[in-house]
């Protein structure tokens, strides 16, 4: 694993972009049948008479969009180990179809894992963006990484 990033590499305010995702009313529509059957993902004319204004992407699709977009630009690339979880996630904006979206992810905080030598923590703030720059999503995790002092020194492997 000596060519990914392990948590040293990382430090606080460190910002990554990721790469972009061109969202189509088909995928918007096949997400929503099969895990978020509201209406005004199903159904443009009736999501026009809602405060939706028209159809738009589930929040959960949004998420899955940004997902990849990490795992892509980050995870893949990193001695990832996973999160233990989302500490809040936040829809500012409904993603349309056509809509260019742009993955964002800040370190805010990183500590080494007191029970487990071979492990650092990031606290990450993560955004999904539109082509006109504006947030459309936004949540808070922690990212576990494999710590290569670790195991240089004789620690756990993970």
């Amino acid at each position: 694993m000596a060519d990914l990033l392990h948590w040293e590499d990382f430090e606080v305010g460190q910002v990554f972009d990721y790469g972009s995702y061109t969202v189509t009313e088909e995928e918007i529509v096949a997400f929503a049948e099969e895990y978020d059957p509201q209406r005004f993902h199903l159904d443009d004319a009736y999501a026009r008479t809602t405060i939706l204004g028209g159809i738009c992407a589930s929040g959960w699709h949004s998420a899955g969009i940004w997902m990849r977009l990490f795992s892509d630009g980050y995870a893949n690339r990193a001695a990832s180990l996973g999160s233990p979880g989302v500490d809040d996630i936040r829809w500012f904006k409904p993603v349309r179809p056509g809509d260019v979206l742009t993955g964002r992810s800040e370190i805010l905080a990183r500590r080494a894992s007191n029970s487990r030598p071979d492990l650092g923590l990031n606290t990450m703030k993560h955004q999904l963006l539109n082509a006109a720059g504006e947030v459309v999503m936004e949540m808070h995790s922690t990212q576990m990484l494999r710590r290569r002092t670790a195991l240089a020194t004789g620690g756990e492997r993970a």
